[in-house]
């Protein structure tokens, strides 16, 4: 069995603040602890379960936030602050199955620290007029390469909000958030116990099947803007309809991605800049 690994920082238990998830924030250094703790114990559930070949994409910020040498299992790691591909990058249709974890929950939604990808330009994004955080575009990948995305880890939001795009997923909450700001956490280690034995228990009885979604798909993206939405409509195929608002549409799964992901780099330049 091949796993692919996609890790965000957000979801994992004990993290309810940005310092604990910048690198130079005050707390990161806890905040990467605890990360890799829930990794390592999603990499010794999925070889319990049989698992030969494991590769972990650091999703999170510049996505270099484990040390390689302390992964379990001597899993693979991808790392770096540019990938084509971002938080999904590395996968392919040679994977058995995908895991998301430590995930978060959409932008209007509230859970802890909510956001969509980018917070600072992203207000809502919707797909096929569904609201959907990181987990339902990163399925988008998945279902081009027809990949089960069988956990997601986090609050309990992030279940709810994949499940209309990745049919059978497992949902494993690790924290109960009280509001963009505030969590209640399990302790670090029932979290991982948790996702250990959530992990091997859905690699063990698969119920996922690859994500499905109507084609041709449709993204439609609120931005923070109206300069952003007018620096979207530099795309092919992206059109405004609102002052904030833009849409696009595909039938290929993977082109839809890459539009979404060019927008988000796109538009973080007018963010920079201000």
């Amino acid at each position: 069995m091949k796993v692919y690994i996609s890790v965000d920082l957000e979801g994992v238990a004990g993290i309810a603040d940005w310092e604990q998830c910048v690198a130079r924030g005050d707390d990161y250094a806890l905040g990467r602890d605890l990360a890799l703790g829930e990794v390592n114990a999603s990499i010794d559930g999925a070889i319990e379960a049989g698992a030969e070949q494991i590769l972990v994409n650091d999703s999170h910020s510049f996505m270099r936030n484990l040390p390689p040498g302390e992964l379990a299992g001597h899993a693979s790691y991808l790392s770096g602050r540019f990938k084509p591909l971002y938080m999904m990058e590395g996968l392919d249709a040679s994977f058995d199955v995908a895991l998301f974890l430590g995930y978060h929950a959409a932008m209007p939604t509230p859970g802890i620290l909510s956001h969509t990808y980018n917070p600072r330009a992203i207000a809502n994004v919707t797909l096929n007029g569904t609201v959907t955080g990181e987990a339902g575009i990163n399925a988008l990948v998945a279902m081009h390469h027809s990949v089960p995305i069988e956990v997601i880890t986090g609050d309990q939001y992030v279940g709810p909000e994949a499940a209309p795009f990745c049919p059978g997923i497992n949902a494993i909450e690790v924290k109960t958030s009280i509001s963009r700001y505030a969590a209640e956490h399990l302790h670090p280690h029932i979290a991982q116990q948790r996702i250990r034995e959530g992990v091997y228990q859905a690699l063990s009885e698969p119920s996922a099947g690859a994500p499905v979604m109507h084609l041709p798909a449709t993204l439609e993206i609120q931005l923070m803007s109206p300069d952003m939405a007018e620096q979207a409509t530099w795309l092919r195929g992206v059109e405004r309809l609102t002052s904030t608002t833009v849409r696009c549409e595909d039938d290929d799964p993977m082109r839809l991605y890459r539009r979404f992901m060019t927008l988000v780099f796109l538009t973080r330049s007018l963010v920079e800049t201000r």
